[in-house]
């Protein structure tokens, strides 16, 4: 396909908050790299946007595979988008025909973060600044749509009663908030940092829309590993566009290109897309990366872990995949 440079580059995006959030700091990432170039995004609505009501929780053979990347394929595949944007935890691992995962900027922290309502408010039942799991009482209700976060939720705290929550964000901060029933929410540090809430440093969660009286703890990767391409976003384009591919690579972290190579590679050869209960967690270190895996596919948790030459990203992740399956 032919491009002049007077025709925009068009990034596709979901419509969420936190779409948008990612799709502007690529979008300023791209024209501060390529200023000659115009750039420009469109939102696409997707199939998971439409299903607000659709247990994500149950691994429903009914729900299509990447509820919320396939309409921006389809954007790509007949033209009417170059790149397309991601969450690349939604990003399914295997891509269609033409298409291609072409760059991941530098990944944010990959960590999750239990959100829950201050002692004392409203006379509900609430919590002290810095709660961690063993501080809420026996048969707390925490709510969470991921079988991977319920799973190491109840091997944390098996008393723990786990109930499903959708929405985004916010709506989920909202129902913690308002909900006598509901005790906390799991939301991923990195989702909430990129739509500018925080955690203070005394606990507080604070920005823009976040109900008054919530608290936040960052739970550590041993109690709770990430989900596969947890904090990185994913950066998709055509296979053989390569004007997109030179634009990509300047966009692309290396580091946590072949971290994200892995916990894909590992997550294929589960056989599982993003509401499997596995999750994984690479890192690089000089020229070699290590990876921790857990899957709850059959029961209790299994774990395993490895290190490989960077290069064999791939490698490793098949191979953590054969240990566990």
């Amino acid at each position: 396909m032919n491009h002049s440079t007077s025709r925009p580059i068009i990034i596709a995006t979901r419509g969420s908050a936190l779409a948008l959030a990612q799709t502007h700091a690529i979008l300023a990432q791209c024209r501060a790299a390529f200023p000659d170039l115009n750039f420009d995004f469109k939102v696409i609505k997707t199939t998971g946007d439409k299903l607000q009501t659709a247990s994500m929780s149950k691994t429903d053979p009914s729900l299509p595979k990447g509820l919320f990347t396939k309409e921006l394929e389809v954007a790509l595949l007949n033209g009417q988008a170059d790149l397309a944007v991601h969450s690349l935890k939604d990003l399914p691992t295997e891509l269609p025909d033409g298409l291609i995962l072409a760059a991941t900027p530098e990944r944010a922290d990959v960590r999750d973060v239990l959100i829950y309502r201050a002692a004392g408010r409203n006379e509900r039942r609430g919590f002290e600044p810095h709660a961690k799991l063993p501080d809420f009482p026996k048969g707390a209700t925490i709510a969470t749509s991921s079988t991977r976060r319920a799973a190491q939720l109840k091997l944390a705290r098996p008393d723990l009663n786990i109930v499903e929550i959708r929405g985004n964000v916010t709506t989920r901060m909202s129902k913690v908030a308002e909900r006598a029933e509901l005790d906390a929410t799991v939301l991923a540090l990195a989702g909430i940092s990129r739509l500018n809430f925080t955690v203070a440093p005394d606990g507080k969660l604070t920005g823009e829309g976040v109900p008054d009286g919530l608290l936040a703890t960052v739970i550590d990767v041993e109690t709770m590993l990430p989900c596969v391409g947890q904090g990185a976003i994913g950066i998709e384009i055509r296979a053989n566009d390569e004007r997109l591919a030179k634009i990509c690579k300047r966009l692309n972290h290396y580091d946590t290109f072949q971290a994200v190579t892995a916990e894909r590679a590992f997550l294929r050869g589960m056989g599982g897309g993003c509401q499997s209960p596995v999750a994984a967690y690479a890192e690089i270190s000089g020229d070699k990366v290590t990876m921790r895996a857990v899957s709850f596919h059959d029961g209790p948790a299994k774990r395993a872990e490895g290190k490989q030459p960077v290069n064999e990203a791939v490698t490793l992740g098949e191979q953590l995949a054969v240990e566990l399956r």
